[in-house]
């Protein structure tokens, strides 16, 4: 046993102790209160006169002080000294009241001679009624309780009858007693629908009056002996052992109603809300017992424990997205470029929207990017990591500063997709991404792209909207798919005005769609948008036309982030080394 266990062991030793010390001491108050107030030892001279003439009360009178509905039957024997029938000799006045309460229209028998009973309520015959007064006659000791439902026939059709009938000999006859069952077994059936019970401790004497199905709401067997209060205190967690002491205490010496929550020992740990009052016999007085409801919460402290839980984890679960959120936007910040001037010496001016998945972290795998080289050819390109969240985040950032080192190679883009792929393939099986990768030649205004699995850039000329053709062979592999893979590029001659369009599929892609499809609603959306308001001079007019056409495409219906491109050719001019 470790230190951590003894300690605990010896705590709830110390609390059982002093919940056996308080109940100790209130008996002791008790049994002092009693011996004080006691009637005091009358000595009588002679015994009391019996009274000048006694007299014999009737069978009659006998029956009708009796409380309960009670029949006087006689028992015939069969020639084996077995009981073959019973006859209705007499009823009490309790019965008549029954009767008249229960069956106001039926014809009980009256006292008008003996009547076979089975004869007369036919109905009783099938119950456990002739077996009782068979043991009652021959074992000559009371029968029952036992419930008997039985049914008597009247002019408003049957009556059912639910009783708890007991049978007792009564020198030669027999007495058939009953009480209406129903309360007591809808009391029962009530303890056990909302699992409650209820008992009354005596602190004097230590007896339990203990409601039907007490042992049964505690998940005690029938052997079990009810508890007592220190007994209670044996069967709780040791964690209960101080709250129940609080509860004896307020109620026992304070004289005050008060309430817990206990957990029984077991292989359930079943938990109850156990409410007390004193009982007290006159007010100001002692408490002589404690009276207590028990309720078992179980299902519902386990239902408490899992929405907390499920709350914890669902905290846990915002800070973790808290963070992941500011990490990725910090990431988008500082991986995605705010286009200023730097390529208007080229000729190119450059807006571009990103809008995020909302479900993710406001950030996914959506790359771009346009900045000048060593060359004077500037490097343009646009992608899509494979994923959501900040793991598709991540590998967009590592292929995105892939390529801004590759690019310095002053390779054609072709060697430069062959090798960013290559970059994909070493980072694993789940790292694929598509990519548009292009360098802009302004000396001739031709951009020379490649396409890896990526949508084709559009062409916006006169208000028109097209395609540009793919690379010879159509467009390559996705990244990161296979090795050693080559991609071959295409051109396009570009001249002043002219606007390209690159975006990845995430603003154009539907559930179940047609990639053609979702092509010409993107090139619609580009001509509406052209035709509505053409983008003016400056950066500002052309950011304005991105948002707009991003705008009417997204909707919520999008499933992916999204992310548009638009390079715009304000003019030629030669390559400027740097």
């Amino acid at each position: 046993m470790d230190a951590a266990s003894f300690r605990r062991d010896a705590r709830a030793r110390l609390e059982l102790r002093a919940i056996q010390a308080l109940l100790d001491s209130q008996r002791r108050r008790i049994q002092a209160y009693t011996e004080l107030r006691g009637p005091s030892a009358r000595v009588r001279d002679s015994a009391p006169e019996p009274p000048a003439d006694p007299s014999t009360p009737s069978v009659q009178e006998v029956l009708d002080a009796v409380p309960l509905p009670a029949l006087l039957v006689a028992p015939v024997l069969g020639p084996d000294g077995g009981l073959r029938d019973v006859f209705y000799l007499g009823q009490n006045a309790a019965c008549r009241a029954y009767g008249a309460s229960r069956v106001p229209d039926a014809k009980l028998p009256r006292w008008s001679g003996p009547l076979p009973l089975f004869e007369h309520l036919p109905s009783l015959a099938g119950t456990a009624v002739p077996a009782m007064l068979e043991r009652a006659h021959r074992e000559r000791t009371p029968q029952g309780p036992e419930t008997v439902e039985w049914l008597i026939e009247t002019a408003e059709g049957p009556v059912r009858l639910n009783d708890e009938v007991r049978a007792a000999p009564c020198g030669d006859h027999l007495l058939l007693t009953w009480q209406r069952g129903h309360r007591l077994r809808m009391a029962e059936a009530a303890q056990q629908l909302v699992r409650t019970c209820w008992a009354e401790w005596n602190l004097g004497d230590l007896h339990v009056e203990p409601s039907h199905g007490f042992r049964d709401v505690l998940g005690l067997t029938d052997r079990t002996s009810v508890p007592t209060l220190s007994g209670l205190a044996e069967i709780v967690t040791p964690e209960s052992l101080p709250r129940l002491y609080q509860l004896l205490y307020d109620v026992i010496l304070r004289k005050r109603k008060t309430e817990c929550e206990l957990r029984l020992t077991g292989s359930v740990a079943r938990v109850f809300r156990m409410a007390a009052e004193p009982v007290r016999i006159a007010p100001g007085s002692l408490v002589w017992a404690v009276r207590a409801v028990l309720i078992d919460v179980t299902a519902e402290r386990r239902r408490r424990e899992s929405a907390e839980s499920a709350a914890r984890e669902a905290h846990r679960q915002l800070e973790r997205a808290e963070a992941v959120t500011e990490v990725a936007e910090v990431l988008r910040d500082a991986v995605l470029p705010h286009f200023q001037d730097e390529l208007a010496a080229y000729g190119l001016d450059a807006a571009a929207v990103y809008r995020p998945d909302a479900r993710e972290a406001r950030v996914g795998g959506d790359w771009y990017k346009a900045r000048k080289t060593p060359d004077g050819h500037p490097l343009i390109a646009l992608g899509d990591a494979r994923g959501h969240g900040l793991e598709a985040a991540t590998l967009m950032a590592k292929l995105r500063y892939a390529l801004a080192g590759l690019a310095y190679t002053e390779q054609p883009v072709e060697r430069l997709t062959h090798w960013l792929n290559e970059v994909a393939c070493a980072d694993g099986n789940e790292s694929t991404a598509t990519a548009i990768i292009a360098r802009y030649h302004p000396e001739r205004a031709l951009l020379r792209w490649t396409c890896a699995g990526h949508p084709c850039p559009v062409l916006l000329r006169d208000g028109r909207a097209t395609k540009l053709p793919d690379p010879e062979g159509g467009p390559g592999l996705t990244l990161g798919v296979l090795c050693d893979t080559e991609y071959t590029a295409a051109t396009a001659t570009l001249r002043t005005g002219d606007i390209v369009l690159m975006y990845s599929d995430g603003l154009t892609e539907r559930r179940d769609s047609d990639p053609d499809l979702d092509t010409r609603r993107f090139l619609a959306a580009a001509e509406d948008c052209m035709a509505e308001a053409a983008p003016g001079a400056g950066h500002a007019a052309l950011q304005d036309y991105a948002e707009r056409l991003v705008t009417r495409l997204d909707g919520p219906h999008r499933t992916d982030d999204a992310t548009l491109l638009a390079l715009r050719i304000i003019g030629t001019a030669p390559p400027a080394r740097s």
